[in-house]
């Protein structure tokens, strides 16, 4: 076996290691997970133990990275994520997150001129919008709601829901699209102003 290659071999035990911490996940909770014991998971983490294929396929999903995150090269990447934006219709789509799984973000912008009529959808899934510029129509269930600017909503997507341009002319959000049941971002009270100011 390569240098190279053993080398990236090396390198995965403390990427398994740092992608668990990252998560706040136990060894015995990624056991639970993943099927894999606790002893084994401990040995591949201080690299006691080889990765193999039916080892890391688990591990991969359990964590929501790709194979080549776990035993790609040990250089560091380029971190701009360099994505094909997708075109459905009036609406362009440009992700900006390359995850498989958890939580993805996306921009999206929806060209002048749109007047579709509301045609809601739903799926599994929880959503976050974030008004950058112009007027977003948003329909989620009997609402049927115009967010402006700096505005943002949140929903469950098993709502049927659906969102176009508010008044014909170009709108661009971000969204952020996750696994039933993870929450975008948490609501907090502002401070209040002390007698000093």
């Amino acid at each position: 076996m390569s240098d190279e290659v053993e080398e990236q071999l090396a390198a995965v035990g403390p990427r398994l290691r740092a992608l668990r911490q990252r998560r706040n996940v136990t060894l015995s909770g990624l056991a639970r997970t993943t099927g894999i014991s606790v002893s084994t998971l401990s040995r591949l983490e201080s690299g006691g133990r080889r990765p193999t294929l039916d080892l890391l396929l688990p591990l991969a999903k359990a964590h929501q990275v790709s194979l080549e995150e776990l035993v790609g090269p040990t250089h560091t990447e380029d971190p701009r994520v360099r994505m094909e934006p997708t075109r459905r219709g009036d609406q362009t789509v440009v992700p900006l997150t390359r995850q498989p799984g958890g939580l993805r973000a996306f921009h999206n912008r929806i060209d002048a001129g749109d007047r579709r009529d509301p045609d809601p959808r739903s799926h599994e899934g929880y959503e976050w919008l974030y008004v950058l510029q112009g007027r977003l129509r948003l329909v989620v269930g009997t609402l049927d709601l115009v967010l402006r600017h700096g505005e943002v909503a949140e929903f469950d997507t098993r709502e049927p829901h659906w969102f176009g341009s508010a008044d014909g002319k170009a709108v661009e959000f971000l969204s952020l699209f996750g696994p039933q049941g993870e929450r975008m971002h948490v609501r907090v009270r502002p401070r209040r102003r002390g007698a000093d100011g």
